[in-house]
């Protein structure tokens, strides 16, 4: 499964519940988070390792977990992987997974993992954030491992999250990946799930809000979770009784929007070239997205073909993604506003 969305709209605490859940079901669950500059073996190699050490404690894979830790024994020494605690007098098995080409390496290690935990009677659960930030090479090879765990029949599932452009970015690196994947489309909760969001644990400390304070904060902040928290918390810590009014919402209003625009807006633009700041500038004065990246390069006075190396460095820093072909929106929800509030267009 891959849970697709904007920033701040809860894939990953949506991925800690998965998780969570699994755990409870008594699967083994490894989480990681796939940084910008870091590869996949590096990310993939200690939480492989606390698998396997782990099977190896059940005597019918005690075997077959052997053989994976000398399987990852070979498969960091190729890969020149750094990790504390590599197992001591364990040997790599020559051919197994040490090829030094991660689309063959690691179906293979993850066969090795599986057919462990298949003999534990046990499962194991990766869970995966900022997918969008593995290189292509790396998301190839996940595919085809998980691809191969899936035609053998093994216990291993994939649970991925990040920006939308990852449905796109999985397709190309393995074009069966729209087949292999169930991909989940997290979005801005409807009014209803919204009101309940901020009113359920107001309530549950014995307080209430106003429902025309109830309505304006589902409204303007558009159902996008992160939002919601940010004004509801910002309400509760202005209202002096036991009800959020109307007034406290509004008053309210301007401390949530300064917060978001010094922290949650502000780390995303600092992030950007002057170019790039330039670039998404102009998007913004367009009004709301989608953008057609021909009106950007109009307005910008540059051709298309011009703006080509900003708008990938846009995309790659996961501050736009390409809603469809030739169109473009910001990731973070509400940013246009931020911009235009800032008087940067």
């Amino acid at each position: 499964m891959m849970l697709l969305g904007l920033r701040g709209i809860g894939k990953t605490v949506l991925l800690n519940e998965i998780g969570r859940i699994a755990e409870n079901e008594g699967l083994l669950v490894s989480r990681i988070e796939a940084p910008e500059r870091q590869n996949l073996p590096t990310l993939l190699y200690p939480e492989m390792q606390k698998v396997l050490r782990s099977l190896s404690t059940v005597e019918a894979a005690k075997q077959l977990s052997k053989r994976g830790l000398k399987a990852l024994r070979g498969f960091g020494s190729i890969f020149k992987i750094e990790f504390a605690g590599v197992e001591v007098g364990v040997e790599p098995e020559p051919g197994l997974a040490d090829s030094g080409d991660l689309q063959h390496d690691l179906p293979d290690l993850f066969g090795v993992i599986g057919r462990a935990a298949k003999a534990a009677d046990r499962g194991w659960v990766l869970l995966i954030d900022e997918v969008q930030y593995l290189t292509r090479p790396d998301l190839s090879a996940l595919i085809i491992a998980i691809h191969r765990i899936s035609q053998d029949g093994l216990p291993i599932l994939l649970v991925g999250a990040g920006l939308p452009q990852v449905a796109r970015l999985a397709g190309e690196a393995k074009s069966y990946a729209e087949r292999l994947f169930y991909y989940s489309e997290v979005g801005p909760l409807d009014p209803e799930s919204a009101a309940l969001a901020v009113q359920k644990p107001i309530e549950r400390e014995d307080a209430s809000i106003s429902a025309s304070a109830l309505d304006s904060i589902v409204d303007r902040t558009k159902g996008y979770p992160f939002f919601l928290q940010e004004w509801a918390s910002a309400a509760w810590d202005l209202a002096e009784g036991p009800e959020i009014s109307n007034d406290d919402a509004a008053r309210s209003y301007n401390a949530t929007i300064a917060s978001l625009d010094s922290g949650f807006f502000k780390v995303r633009i600092d992030r950007l070239t002057k170019a790039e700041v330039a670039f998404v500038r102009v998007a913004a004065g367009l009004g709301d997205g989608p953008y057609p990246m021909a009106e950007i390069a109009s307005a910008m006075g540059r051709s298309q073909s011009s703006l080509g190396p900003i708008r990938a460095n846009v995309i790659s820093k996961g501050m736009m993604y390409s809603s469809e072909h030739g169109f473009l929106d910001f990731t973070v929800p509400l940013f246009a506003d931020f911009m235009r509030r800032q008087k940067l267009v």
